[in-house]
């Protein structure tokens, strides 16, 4: 696909990931909006790009808040991009130390927040996609969604997040059998441990020293636009489908994490 024009929807791109993705798509020609619960950092991101980027604040657990933002891009022009990078907590462990069971809603909480709210964004994003005319190889668009690397070995304390997670890996291929039919691909990144916002103003290095250690190469966390990179390439290699891409240098969580 060529993003040059192309209408891209970024969810959680107040922050993180998702702010470096609307950087690289904006920069790249792409009209982009910056949808987020947080006004601030939203709005912030949005001016920061100027001319061809707006701000819808939206609740991604939310089917007529995620539907505004999505009107909202098609005002811009044909949807054509989707990106799912909102954030949200991951939950207590499954018992405490006086082996009291965690309560059942801290769970279905994460799922809302991550899984169920991954979904509604992509069913709602790929109906205004489908209304876009077809680009070379019959594409109108793609969906790109975030996972982790605790879908596939969740840590501690990460039983609703690697299951939130483990799901948006696990819908990736039917999503893309699904919408193949509409010209519509669906790729997951799953991002290993990144320096992003979540770690407030922590100290890059000392981060990079603790977390990186465990990191095969390059020795140290992964910075958000390499997510953003990544994002970019899936958007424009209409070859890329159905899969889900592990961005972690080579990382695997121990039972305690990286470390």
């Amino acid at each position: 696909m060529d993003i040059k024009g192309a209408v891209a929807l970024i969810a959680g791109g107040g922050g993180g990931f998702g702010a470096a993705t609307a950087r690289r798509l904006h920069a790249a020609g792409a009209r982009v909006v910056v949808s987020d619960i947080d006004e601030a950092k939203g709005k912030a991101v949005a001016e920061e790009l100027g001319d061809g980027a707006l701000f819808v604040r939206t609740d991604v657990t939310d089917e007529d808040s995620v539907q505004q933002a999505v009107d909202a891009a098609a005002q811009l022009g044909p949807l054509r991009i989707a990106v799912v990078a909102h954030g949200g907590g991951s939950g207590p462990r499954t018992l405490d130390k006086e082996s009291r069971p965690a309560p059942q809603e801290s769970f279905t909480k994460v799922i809302g927040i991550f899984l169920a709210a991954t979904y509604n964004i992509d069913r709602l994003a790929a109906a205004a996609i489908a209304k876009a005319e077809p680009l070379e190889h019959g594409e109108r668009g793609v969906i790109i969604n975030t996972a982790s690397i605790a879908a596939y070995d969740g840590t501690i304390g990460q039983a609703a997040y690697a299951a939130a997670k483990g799901g948006i890996v696990s819908m990736t291929l039917p999503l893309a059998r699904d919408l193949a039919p509409a010209g519509i691909r669906v790729v997951t990144i799953a991002p290993g441990t990144f320096l992003t916002p979540a770690f407030r103003n922590a100290d890059p290095e000392q981060l990079d020293a603790y977390w990186g250690a465990a990191v095969p190469f390059p020795k140290r966390m992964g910075r958000a636009d390499e997510y953003a990179q990544l994002a970019r390439h899936i958007a424009e290699n209409v070859y890329l489908n159905g899969e889900t891409i592990r961005l972690d240098g080579a990382l695997r969580f121990t039972p305690k994490g990286a470390k």
